[in-house]
């Protein structure tokens, strides 16, 4: 039997259940996401309607406060919303952390309910002063708010769910944002009973947000001791000192930053895209709106699809070659602006070869867009300490606006430079290459797991069979059959966690790839008789990396197998436990023998693309229980091995 027939130990009526593609599957069943999810998408919801409303009463209804023109309120209403961010988060994150954060939800959301009262005396009376005065208090929501959705997801849902939970409320966020705008547009167009429409409309929505967060479980306190420091600045300064343990942390939160930046610039950009450059009329104004939303929306579902039931940074890579690219289309496509007065509609648009070009140029960098921010919400929450993750969440909500107050000021002054949309876009276009740049050279566990995206899932079809064997947390040893020069990148493809292999030192002298190799904090490694320093330096290091908590990958045999059949492990992991003892995770990796990348000696290129490789992992042997050759029994069986049975034959071996 070849490696690429179904594997006996799966369902061929289903896929294996570690790579069922579909993890946000039940997920709106389970009761407190689906409770979680409603109270995000109707406040979101809401918070759009009233700021649409808003604008376009200060824009259309001549509204004046001290002098000040609409489009200077218009302006300054941003300023009002994003201000409690600054002042509050840092609170707001020590709160969410003290306090069960299921038992905040639904403080906020009763307080959200008088708020929206205040909208609609502020609408009835029109007046101005109480409109942003409301519009402060929404703000100030948020800013309480955001720390805990992002940290009960954790609480609600196992980690092989984290991705689908994040990929779903970042949907469900950016429907509710084109949803509430629409709303909030057609609400107070209609002129006598337009202002009454969306206060109500925003009471009632408040009530329904609500009554969904009562369904939202209680939970406990992360951190019911932690004392919460007062002032605005030093507190600021403290969730930012907090954020950068670990460094993958901040670094995320930079980079979600770096997308709010853009973001917000391109939405600013967009009504002056349609009318200016595209000759669109308002609905053409809310179309592209449209596309930029469910853009998002289905770029993030993707990215729970292509995740796998695991955080897949490798896609990150992928949705920042994707923005940078397709915003570059939309600029390269655009047409002279016009001074002219804007007469197409959304049907007329579509009929020319510049509308469509744009429509769908714009609708690939939405779906970059999520590929690019899912993962990286989801690290946020995965490697920050739950006793501080909704800290960590506030400073990220700190940083975010920063970013967007600085995308502000950049667009103000690109604007007074003269400089026209399409130029703009393709600046924002190579700032974005630069920053991803960057960030994969700062951060090179990017580039790694997109490498081993690709492999495992473009060049292979990987299935882990027993995944959770794997802890997420803790020092621990795996240990594997070794058949390839590229098993490590497979076995990274398949574990949530960073791995810390060890390996011939002679890989990371390689002139091209060595940089890679070390990049990866491969361990190095040689033989007694070839160099003991670097024997005994391998040995100390692995113990210094366990004694952190690290994940260490070693292959027993300590060569590859030259003719497809498993051989002895050595004792080499006894000396690795005996000094540091760890629970150790039995692995066999099958369907890599006949590829180009073994010794296997009839290698034709790409006989074996595409074709199916499987993982499976053991349950944990505690260290007491430790030995070479149980070990090896034990890696022997995953396989359905015995004896000297060719690595390639194991299907055939399972099957009988």
């Amino acid at each position: 039997m070849t490696t690429s027939d179904p594997d006996p130990s799966v369902s061929p009526d289903e896929p294996p259940g570690t790579l069922d593609s579909s993890a946000s599957k039940g997920l709106l069943a389970h009761r407190g996401f689906n409770a979680l999810f409603w109270t995000q998408f109707l406040g979101a919801f809401n918070d759009n309607l009233f700021k649409n409303a808003l604008v376009l009463t200060l824009t259309f209804g001549g509204a004046s406060q001290a002098g000040m023109t609409p489009e200077q309120l218009v302006a300054m209403a941003g300023g009002v919303f994003i201000l409690p961010f600054f002042l509050l988060s840092a609170f707001a994150g020590q709160l969410a952390d003290k306090y069960p954060k299921g038992l905040l939800i639904r403080y906020v959301k009763v307080a959200e309910i008088g708020v929206m009262v205040l909208a609609a005396v502020g609408f009835l009376f029109e007046s101005t002063v109480v409109l942003f005065l409301t519009l402060f208090l929404m703000g100030l929501q948020s800013a309480l708010f955001g720390p805990l959705k992002y940290g009960v997801l954790p609480e609600l849902l196992p980690l092989d769910k984290l991705v689908g939970g994040n990929a779903l409320v970042e949907m469900g966020t950016f429907l509710a944002i084109l949803l509430g705008t629409i709303a909030g547009g057609l609400l107070i167009a209609a002129k006598a009973a337009g202002s009454a429409s969306v206060g109500a409309a925003a009471i009632c929505v408040a009530v329904l947000g609500w009554l969904s967060a009562r369904r939202v479980p209680r939970g406990d306190a992360a951190a019911p001791d932690l004392r919460i420091a007062r002032g605005v600045v030093r507190p600021t300064l403290g969730l930012l000192a907090i954020a950068r343990q670990p460094p993958s942390v901040f670094n995320s939160i930079l980079g979600i930053s770096w997308f709010w930046l853009l973001g917000s610039c391109v939405l600013s950009l967009l009504p002056g895209l349609v009318t200016k450059h595209l000759g669109g009329d308002e609905t053409v104004v809310t179309y592209v709106l449209a596309l930029f939303s469910i853009g998002v929306a289905a770029g993030s579902l993707l990215c729970e699809r292509l995740s796998f039931q695991q955080l897949e940074l490798g896609l990150v890579p992928i949705g920042s070659v994707g923005i940078t690219v397709f915003l570059f289309d939309v600029a390269f496509n655009l047409g002279p602006a016009s001074v002219g007065g804007s007469e197409l509609s959304i049907q007329a648009l579509l009929a020319t070869s510049a509308g469509v070009r744009v429509s769908i140029s714009l609708s690939l960098f939405s779906i970059a867009s999520g590929l690019f921010i899912v993962p990286l919400y989801t690290l946020l929450q995965e490697r920050s300490d739950p006793q501080g993750r909704a800290r960590v969440i506030a400073a990220n909500n700190v940083a975010n606006a920063l970013f967007m107050v600085a995308g502000s000021l950049l667009l103000m002054g690109l604007h007074a430079m003269g400089a026209g949309i399409p130029h703009i876009l393709g600046l924002l276009a190579l700032l974005n290459l630069a920053v991803a740049v960057y960030i994969y050279t700062l951060i090179p566990e990017f580039l790694f797991r997109f490498i081993c995206f690709l492999l495992a899932h473009v060049l292979y079809r990987l299935r882990v069979t027993h995944r959770e064997a794997i802890p997420m947390t803790g020092p621990v040893v795996l240990v594997c059959n070794h058949i390839t020069f590229i098993d490590w990148l497979v076995i990274s493809a398949a574990c949530q966690r960073p791995i810390r292999f060890v390996m011939h030192h002679s890989f990371l002298k390689l002139p091209m790839s060595g940089w890679f190799f070390r990049a990866a904090k491969v361990i190095p490694i040689a033989g007694a008789k070839e160099d003991p320093e670097i024997l005994e330096a391998a040995f100390a290091r692995i113990s210094e990396e366990l004694e952190a908590g690290e994940a260490v990958c070693i292959f027993p045999e300590g060569k590859l197998t030259p003719d497809g059949q498993m051989h002895p492990f050595r004792s080499g992991i006894e000396r690795i436990i005996d000094r540091t003892p760890v629970p150790v995770v039995p692995m066999h990796l099958h369907g890599l023998w006949e590829s180009i990348f073994s010794y296997y000696k009839d290698k034709r290129p790409f006989r074996r693309i595409w074709s199916r490789v499987r993982l499976t992992v053991g349950n944990p042997v505690a260290p007491e229980q430790v030995s070479a050759s149980g070990l090896e029994e034990e890696v022997r069986r995953l396989g359905g091995l015995g004896g000297a049975t060719r690595a390639a034959d194991a299907p055939a071996a399972i099957a009988r």
